[in-house]
């Protein structure tokens, strides 16, 4: 439980991590926290290229807050200098409570404590560095991403608003998204998307697995939509010369607020485990997430029935059959999927 004097005027939510699916599984936590307390001024500590998750989510946040960087935490080191008007900045800004969202606290803690924030609140490491018995959570490990965060706030008392991930809409990403479609003549639920890259090679499936079940679903009748931003243009490029059929590759094309509403469009999203399956699950677009190397039960959508996991580490042989069989089962409940979604 929060032992809060009263409402407190200034909140700082700590997450400086670099994914889209870090920032998009915060999402059910900040739904919360700025339903309980409407009145506060939430402010995000995150990295300085990250501002537009600001912007987007302005009706759940006040501020964006960009993070120096601090010893031990890889992301958004600006070197030792930065560190100490970042902190004399912050301190000054008086927070009534600050809430480390960011891991388990073995290099986070140290650095939260500085901020001179008047209350704190987190996880731990049991046998670590506890700032506050009263406000600090062991760190549960075993949760998905999402829970993992509900689970502080749960420990605070903070009621809860859903676990659903949600990304809003702009009207520049509509319009974005009709001067492609009509570009390409894509009808809705016509096309499927695969998305082959992934943050790290060691988390992506092999070109030839996408480019076999994509050739194997433009069989029965989809248009496929190979996406990935500009870095990963080669990639798909690469998925493309491999297939049999003609795909569309808007690779580097697609701003994100426009990619959004593709997938919202698109009848499935084949991908790995990357940010694109959050952005898929807050837009309710059925998908099979292909795992490489990471944790299954950490990062997967929560909805395994919308969406479907396909872990190659369990599979011996025939990995794109699995995919492929996935991805049908999915496709055979479309109508389920759009009623769901207009609802």
């Amino acid at each position: 439980m929060l032992h809060l004097d009263s409402q407190p005027k200034r909140i700082l939510v700590v997450r400086s991590l670099p994914g889209l699916g870090d920032l998009l599984c915060s999402v059910p936590a900040l739904r919360a926290l700025r339903t309980v307390f409407p009145a506060s001024q939430i402010s995000f500590l995150g990295l300085p290229e990250l501002r537009w998750f600001g912007d987007r989510f302005s009706h759940l946040m006040d501020d964006w807050v960009e993070f120096a960087g601090y010893p031990g935490i890889p992301e958004g080191w600006q070197g030792v200098e930065a560190i100490p008007p970042f902190l004399a900045a912050q301190q000054a800004r008086n927070y009534d409570l600050a809430i480390q969202l960011h891991g388990n606290g073995s290099y986070i803690n140290p650095f939260l404590m500085l901020l001179g924030a008047k209350l704190n609140a987190g996880f731990f490491v049991p046998g670590q560095f506890c700032p506050d018995p009263r406000h600090f959570l062991p760190y549960p490990a075993g949760e998905p991403e999402i829970w993992r965060m509900l689970r502080l706030l749960e420990f605070l008392q903070i009621p809860l608003q859903g676990d659903q991930l949600e990304f809003p809409l702009q009207s520049s990403d509509h319009a974005a998204y009709h001067r492609q479609v009509q570009h390409h003549g894509l009808q809705p639920q016509s096309y499927v998307c695969i998305h082959p890259g992934a943050s790290g090679d060691d988390r992506r499936w092999s070109t030839e697995g996408f480019a076999a079940v994509a050739d194997a679903l433009a069989q029965q009748g989809y248009t496929i939509v190979l996406t990935g931003n500009a870095a990963e243009r080669s990639l798909t490029e690469q998925v493309a010369q491999r297939m049999v059929s003609h795909p569309i590759n808007v690779a580097g094309q697609t701003q994100l607020g426009a990619m959004a509403i593709l997938l919202q469009q698109a009848a499935l999203l084949v991908c790995n485990d990357t940010g694109i399956s959050h952005l898929a699950a807050a837009m309710k677009t059925p998908s099979v997430v292909v795992f490489s190397n990471s944790e299954t039960q950490r990062w997967a959508p929560l909805n395994r029935d919308r969406h479907r996991v396909v872990d190659v580490r369990q599979a011996q042989t025939a990995t794109s059959k699995m995919v492929l069989a996935e991805a049908e089962h999915l496709l055979a409940k479309q109508p389920q999927w759009e009623v769901a979604c207009a609802g």
